[in-house]
């Protein structure tokens, strides 16, 4: 039987462990052959046993996001190889400090905004052009709810994520005539290591896990997937269109 994704190149951001581990598996499984990504070598490696054991094929690449011009070459390279991107998984992110705004340093301030931001500005900037040479190029950044509720004590990440989804939503305007599917993904609360650190008296057990979050991203990447501009929900199970405030 022939598998959705089936010759199919997708890029996983953030893949070493959580939801972006998760995707990249559940891309694989329906037919990609995954670009995997992530500071960690040992999970990389750990992803592509679990790939294989499926019967599918990745790619590892050690690489911190805030090195760009090593996203640069990985954007050469993919040019190279394959003359062509299908997916973007964008999901690596970091959480930073977990303080009031008025105490946190400068530096953990740009940190966060380096892997959160800058790092997918760069990736839209060196991807976008592999992502048109496919018959149906498909893009999806992971988010957060954080974003719009402004949570408290944890400003860089929210404000790092509103930015990551104006950008994400001006990409997809500016490519609304195109092949190129732009859309973003909120998992709200997830049993994940990132979770864990900012709530660490939670009961893990009563989270859902990446891997079933995984599954509701897989078909936003597919060929057939549509819409562009939007937000899905996972908590309600719902796709969004942004409205400004009232």
């Amino acid at each position: 039987m022939t598998k959705p994704l089936a010759d199919r190149i997708a890029l996983v951001t953030g893949a070493s462990r959580g939801i972006g581990f998760a995707t990249a598996k559940a891309l694989a499984k329906a037919g990609a052959h995954i670009v995997a990504t992530a500071r960690t070598q040992g999970g990389l490696e750990e992803l592509d046993d679990e790939i294989r054991k499926d019967g599918g094929s990745a790619t590892l690449v050690p690489l911190n996001l805030t090195d760009s011009d090593g996203i640069a070459r990985l954007g050469a390279g993919l040019h190279e190889r394959y003359g062509k991107l299908d997916i973007l998984v964008g999901n690596a992110g970091v959480l930073g400090p977990s303080s009031p705004v008025g105490h946190i340093e400068l530096k953990a301030f740009t940190d966060v905004m380096a892997v959160n931001v800058s790092a997918n500005f760069q990736l839209i900037r060196c991807m976008e052009p592999l992502l048109k040479q496919s018959d149906a190029g498909r893009a999806v950044f992971i988010t957060s709810g954080a974003a719009n509720k402004a949570t408290a004590y944890v400003s860089p990440y929210a404000a790092s994520k509103a930015a990551l989804e104006t950008l994400a939503r001006a990409w997809a305007q500016e490519t609304a005539n195109t092949k190129l599917r732009v859309n973003l993904f909120n998992p709200g609360p997830i049993r994940t290591r990132m979770r864990a650190t900012l709530m660490p008296g939670e009961d893990p057990a009563t989270l859902e896990t990446p891997e079933q979050v995984a599954e509701f991203i897989v078909p936003m990447c597919a060929p057939d997937w549509t819409e562009t501009g939007k937000f899905y929900d996972y908590k309600t199970r719902s796709l969004m269109s942004f409205r400004a405030p009232a």
